[in-house]
């Protein structure tokens, strides 16, 4: 009998991590920022933020002048960072607008970490 409680009370805990991973919202969200974002360590700081916040993904220049990248994580954290991207930047940067586009939920990450592509 204590064999059958133990078995019950692992297989519980065991549903009840699994939903909570499984109930996780992760999204994914292509982004392009305009204005003076290029010299001004604007890929950096990007990639310092993303990290803070435990996102996932990558940025780079663009030959038009803009930071273009993608950013996976949970759903609060993105939004964090869209924020972060259309306010604050680099401390150099001067922001004239952010576009995001494609912004899907996604079940899991498909990169492991946040890179800085380069040209």
């Amino acid at each position: 009998m204590l064999r059958v409680l133990i078995l019950t009370a692992v297989a519980a805990t065991f549903r009840s991590n699994f939903a909570t991973v499984a109930a996780m919202n992760f999204k994914s969200v292509d982004f392009e920022v305009f204005g003076r974002v290029q010299g001004v360590f604007f890929r950096k700081y990007t990639k310092e933020q993303a990290e803070k916040l435990g996102l996932r993904g990558w940025c780079k220049n663009t030959s038009t002048g803009t930071v273009l990248g993608r950013m996976q994580g949970p759903t609060d954290k993105v939004e964090a960072m869209m924020h972060w991207l259309k306010t604050t930047g680099s401390p150099s940067s001067k922001i004239e607008k952010c576009e995001f586009r494609n912004q899907i939920n996604i079940d899991d990450y498909t990169f492991n970490n946040f890179e800085i592509h380069r040209d």
